[in-house]
């Protein structure tokens, strides 16, 4: 069996290979990742690796595609940010619209038996009061979670029109180990790590009443698994990851006792979901999920992880697409 994972050198797509090397070590594991995101370190040296960008160098991948045969396509490539997305609008179509667009094309073509494609929460947009269910009509409120719900809409038509087989998976705030800790716009648990290692007050946009529910990695490797091999997750759209609604100052406070202090400085609001919470049954119930890993032990495994990172430089966007509405904070 051979799968191919995009975004292979993120969180989701490291963590996923290293799962599938340890606990399926007959699976022949490829990976794709530009490095725009992710770090070479965090492939597994057992992953057949390809540098690439889904949208400006497509022949090499469509040649891996042809010679290979893949049995499972798990498409994590995406820049998830939302709020900086109404910022670099052209860029966030690019890199998921077309670049998905692309993968769907190709898992046609070869007869891929299913694909996996991890969507987003912010598909929901502020939702219809409570938890966010999957049968919930889309509303994004920004540029991300529009073009993921594209991307959502257009793997169903190719499943309609053409016979691909597919899974969608909303997962939510996942961290851990081997997450982007050097990126300024997203991932507000790494933005905090980073921010205390080099001196500096952890932010928070607003008045930090936010909630989310954050997702361990580990906790959704076998589950994203499934999501590629259970019969009874064919065609469907299934929320995952962590199922405690936590307050971004709830969060923050966590952190705190477990790095031991740090300042908080609040910031202008921003452009967001209030509270971004989904349902979690459907995912037990075909994937097999467990909310394993509480949010403190969770940030205990991942802050010794990142004392132990290179002080890499943080990654700022320059120029942004579009300057005006930009946040102060983000301002260069």
């Amino acid at each position: 069996m051979k799968v191919l994972i995009t975004g292979v050198a993120g969180l989701l797509g490291s963590r996923l290979a290293d799962w599938i090397l340890e606990n399926r070590p007959e699976v022949e594991v490829w990976g794709i990742d530009d490095l725009s995101g992710g770090y070479t370190e965090n492939v597994n040296t057992q992953v057949n690796f390809i540098t690439n960008n889904l949208v400006k160098d497509t022949d090499l991948l469509s040649h891996v595609f042809e010679s290979e045969k893949f049995d499972y396509v798990f498409h994590f490539a995406a820049y998830a940010a939302e709020g900086l997305s109404p910022f670099i609008r052209t860029f966030n179509y690019d890199n998921n619209l077309r670049a998905t667009a692309f993968i769907v094309n190709e898992c046609i073509k070869h007869d891929v038996k299913r694909l996996v494609f991890t969507s987003t929460l912010a598909v929901y947009g502020h939702g219809e009061g409570g938890r966010f269910d999957e049968k919930q009509i889309l509303k994004p409120i920004d540029p991300y979670g529009v073009a993921k719900m594209g991307c959502e809409m257009d793997i169903q038509i190719a499943g309609e029109q053409h016979g691909l087989d597919w899974c969608i998976i909303r997962p939510h705030n996942v961290y851990g180990v081997k997450q982007n800790i050097w990126d300024k716009y997203r991932n507000v648990l790494g933005i905090w790590m980073f921010q205390h290692l080099n001196g500096e007050s952890m932010t928070i946009f607003g008045d930090g009443t936010q909630t989310r529910a954050f997702s361990f990695i580990d906790d959704s490797l076998e589950p994203l698994w499934n999501a590629a091999i259970k019969p009874e997750a064919s065609k469907q759209i299934i929320n995952l990851g962590g199922i405690e609604e936590i307050s971004i100052n709830e969060a923050a406070q966590t952190l705190q006792n477990v790095i031991g202090g740090g300042e908080i400085k609040y910031l202008e609001a921003r452009h967001e979901v209030k509270h971004s919470i989904p349902t979690y049954q459907k995912s037990i119930d075909i994937l097999g999920f467990e909310h394993k890993t509480d949010l403190d032990e969770g940030l205990m495994r991942m802050w010794d992880w990142a004392q132990l990172q290179p002080m890499r430089k943080r990654f700022v966007w320059s120029p942004y697409e579009l300057e005006k509405g930009i946040y102060n904070f983000w301002k260069n």
